[in-house]
């Protein structure tokens, strides 16, 4: 009935006021309290999945976009994040919601969505599944082929409301987030909610193999190949690829030219809610 409720929904566009925008293998957690982030979204999911994991008592929200990569590790990361600002709270129970995926042809989506309720189940603490529209109960077909309904969801943190979402503004540094995915990262929290602020690396990575190859190519064979849905994916799928593969030929030695000071990109919400990069001097 959920999952239908909220497939029923058409996506609203946010913008990036007062956004936090969560990349593939990103997490961000925060509390009603956060001056600065009142949204916490993430988008482009084919067979991914994003999981909101709430605490009802405090209100400690945290959102993440899983690819399948390591999510047992990543489910028990995100656990203890929430846990974090929840110590306090003597009432109050965790609340899980799964969205994503379809019936797509190599059974991505059916393997991801197997793998969190295990490693959901396999937790100490009890958690309540509130939301499940994941693969089967997220997919439409047309002409034969299989699609995601839901792409992408955002969750007010003060409202606690789930939707699905489009997001016009996925940065700050869009390609360096996705360069740091694409060269192998593993789950990454990229959001301090006692400063309110957003933090980028320092991320190193070594020259990734055949980039001249790949940017040669035209844009079936990227589809094809570095993609795991290739029929499912949203429009803009290979011009993104295309910039996160120009952007690693740029930076092919981050430690040089991307993170000569081992330090962050640190940003934080300016008065019109809109991130901007704080000098790191200033920290």
């Amino acid at each position: 009935e959920k999952a239908k409720l909220l497939r029923s929904q058409p996506a609203q566009i946010v913008e990036p006021k007062g956004l936090l925008y969560v990349q593939q293998r990103e997490f961000a957690v925060t509390t009603p309290k956060d001056g600065s982030v009142s949204i916490l979204g993430s988008d482009d999911a084919t067979t991914c999945h994003i999981v909101v994991l709430r605490h009802t008592g405090s209100g400690a929200t945290c959102l993440t976009h899983c690819d399948g990569s390591d999510t047992e590790a990543e489910v028990s990361l995100i656990m203890s994040s929430v846990k974090s600002f929840s110590n306090t709270a003597g009432y109050g129970r965790l609340e899980v919601h799964l969205v994503g995926g379809f019936n797509d042809d190599r059974q991505l989506s059916q393997k991801l969505t197997n793998q969190l309720l295990r490693a959901f189940d396999l937790q100490p603490d009890d958690v309540h599944l509130v939301t499940f529209c994941v693969t089967e109960l997220n997919d439409r077909e047309e002409r034969d082929t299989h699609f995601p309904i839901i792409y992408g969801i955002a969750v007010n943190v003060k409202t606690a409301e789930i939707f699905p979402a489009t997001f016009p503004e996925k940065g700050p540094d869009e390609d360096l987030r996705s360069a740091h995915v694409l060269t192998g990262a593993t789950l990454t929290n990229i959001y301090d909610a006692k400063l309110e602020q957003l933090h980028i690396g320092p991320y190193f990575w070594r020259p990734f193999p055949h980039v001249d190859f790949w940017l040669e190519q035209d844009d079936k064979q990227i589809l094809q190949n570095l993609s795991t849905s290739p029929l499912a994916e949203p429009p803009h799928f290979v011009s993104h690829i295309r910039s996160t593969l120009t952007f690693l030929k740029e930076h092919p030695f981050p430690s040089r030219s991307l993170f000569p000071d081992r330090k962050p990109r640190i940003y934080k919400k300016n008065e019109e809610g809109l991130w901007e990069q704080v000098c790191s001097d200033k920290i």
